[in-house]
């Protein structure tokens, strides 16, 4: 039997998702409650502490299966969209209320009180968050909560996004943080992941399981002269976005930011540090 990954299977020692029963060993085996995310963002974290690693983070309007609640603040569970599993804090989350309509297309929106934007705002949402609009009052959508967001900030309906290297772009100069996925600080599979996800294309959270799952190889990844745009150039737990034939964009800790550099030299630089290109995946 194939081991299952820890990342994405919601089971330890002493708890389970009742789903798993038969698959895993465990001393109880519960139901998840479905929670929203109701925070404009909900680090995930690998234990229940707020200096415990970031494994990734949870966009307002996601939806997590929460196992467990403690006292202490922090809930157990698993994001339906990537399946990544870890602690949330209990307060970023509740349970659904309305289902999203819209979706957050500029790299970051603010929410308003009421309809003017001279008010302080009361949220700041990045791209990829996902709201439940209750009407339209130009130029804001309002949000099931009675917030006011610009409307030209907005899609609805099918994704408004056909070219996700565009969208990747607009992250140019957003810090690295290991773990992040907002327009204030990401790393290199999650700007895949929103790129990807902005255009309707669901994608794993982890550059291995990127490499698995997306596209199909180029016949040889240590030919870097043919590349197209949208391919995906893989590392051992790295990975960037070929703009072209000749540049590449991608969160790095070399750069501490999103940046576009030349193909050749991001290669040459991230072999000279021990690590060779693995895969060219085209999608």
């Amino acid at each position: 039997m194939t081991p299952l990954d820890p990342r994405i299977t919601p089971a330890r020692p002493d708890l389970a998702a009742s789903h798993l029963r038969g698959q895993v060993e465990a001393a109880r085996f519960v139901d998840g409650v479905l929670h929203e995310v109701v925070a404009p963002q909900a680090p995930l974290r690998r234990e229940p502490r707020s200096d415990a690693m970031l494994d990734t983070e949870a966009l307002k309007g996601e939806r997590v299966m929460v196992y467990e609640v403690t006292e202490e603040g922090w809930s157990w569970g698993q994001l339906v969209y990537d399946g990544y599993v870890g602690w949330l804090p209990s307060e970023a989350l509740r349970e659904p209320r309305s289902a999203p309509t819209h979706r957050v297309v500029a790299l970051r929106t603010l929410v308003f009180p009421a309809p003017s934007i001279k008010l302080p705002p009361v949220e700041a949402l990045s791209l990829g968050s996902a709201l439940a609009i209750a009407r339209i009052e130009p130029p804001f959508a309002v949000t099931a909560e009675a917030g006011f967001v610009p409307l030209v900030h907005l899609a609805g309906g099918q994704p408004a996004e056909r070219d996700f290297v565009s969208v990747a772009e607009r992250f140019v100069g957003v810090p690295y943080l290991w773990g992040g996925k907002t327009s204030l600080g990401l790393d290199c599979s999650a700007l895949v992941q929103l790129a990807l996800a902005a255009c309707g294309r669901k994608c794993p959270r982890d550059t291995d399981m990127q490499e698995s799952a997306l596209g199909a190889p180029v016949e040889s990844a240590a030919d870097i002269s043919n590349l197209k745009r949208g391919d995906l150039l893989f590392w051992p737990g790295h990975v960037a976005i070929a703009r072209d034939h000749v540049s590449i964009i991608h969160a790095n800790a070399h750069h501490m930011a999103v940046a576009i550099e030349p193909a050749v030299e991001a290669v040459a630089r991230i072999a000279a540090a021990g690590t060779q290109l693995s895969s060219i995946r085209r999608l």
